[in-house]
Parts: structure tokens; C-alpha cells; sequence
């Protein structure tokens, strides 16, 4: 790969890799903020870290891995050390949506909003899970529907089974 073209991938892994650390803090920011002001009784705060830890971890880590693959994109492979801690967050991160959802249903919000906006941020989590360690699901807006059919291997998994 030539430098030019090296250098176009490092900057658009660095929008990326920024970009997820935005949006956890955004959605940090808006639970402690904005939303949880506006909760009644200890289990609907409950309910609302269990929808969104789960989603927090995935983006910090797909922030992590974009701007760990500037190392090597287009000059090498993943190391052996970030392709394991990759593959244990990717098994790990099943288990700990899978508590995010248990402590979702354990602490049901009797509010109608307050509910779906705790399974929509949760299931936003599992969105996230899927187009990073699944299929890719991250499209540009105008061609989404024309391509997200294609179940593309992410990026991320591409990058775990080059370091093998």
C-alpha cells in the first residue's frame, strides 16, 4: 500500500476511533445529565446503566481498536496481544449483554418511555456488538440499503483472523 493511501486510512480510522469516544461520552453525558434527573426510584436507574453499560463498553472498545489499527493499516497485521484482548472482548461482551438485559428485565421501569428507552439503548448495544464482531452494519447513509445486504465481514474480524 502506498503512503498516500496509508495516510487517507490512518485519518479515516482516526474519525472513527474519536467518533465512537464521542458518542460514549455523548451517551454518558445524556443518561447522567438529562435522562436520569428525570427518573423516578432506584430501578429505573437501574435499568437505565444495565441497558447502556453494555452499549458504553462496545463503543470504547471499537474507539480502542480504530485507533489501534492506525499501527498497522496498511503496514502489517494486528498484534497477537491486541487480537487476544479482542477475542476476549468479543466472547466477554456477549456475557456482559446478556447481564444488561437480565438487569433490564429485573429492574422493568413501570413507565412506558422510560422502558423503551432503556431496551432501545440496549438493543443499540447489540447493534453495535453485531457490526463490530458479526457482520458489518456501518454504511454510508445513501448506499446503506444496496450494501448492508452484502454481510460483510467487519473490518474488525478481518483484522483478528489476519494475525493468526
Amino acid at each position: 500500500m502506498q503512503d498516500a493511501q496509508r495516510a487517507v486510512l490512518r485519518r479515516k480510522y482516526l474519525s472513527l476511533g474519536a467518533g465512537e469516544f464521542v458518542a460514549a461520552a455523548v451517551f454518558a453525558g445524556a443518561a447522567v445529565f438529562s435522562v436520569a434527573p428525570r427518573l423516578e426510584g432506584d430501578d429505573e436507574v437501574r435499568a437505565l446503566w444495565s441497558a447502556l453499560g453494555p452499549l458504553l463498553v462496545v463503543l470504547v472498545q471499537g474507539g480502542g481498536y480504530w485507533l489501534l489499527a492506525r499501527r498497522w493499516v496498511g503496514a502489517g497485521r494486528m498484534t497477537r496481544t491486541v487480537a487476544t484482548a479482542y477475542r476476549i472482548f468479543r466472547i466477554g461482551d456477549v456475557v456482559l449483554l446478556g447481564l444488561g438485559l437480565a438487569g433490564l428485565l429485573t429492574w422493568w421501569p413501570e413507565r412506558t418511555w422510560v422502558a423503551v428507552l432503556c431496551l432501545a439503548v440496549w438493543a443499540f448495544g447489540v447493534v453495535e456488538y453485531v457490526n463490530y464482531f458479526v457482520v458489518r452494519l456501518a454504511y454510508p447513509p445513501r448506499q446503506w440499503l444496496a450494501l448492508v445486504g452484502g454481510w460483510k465481514t467487519p473490518r474488525l474480524v478481518l483484522d483478528l483472523e489476519s494475525s493468526r
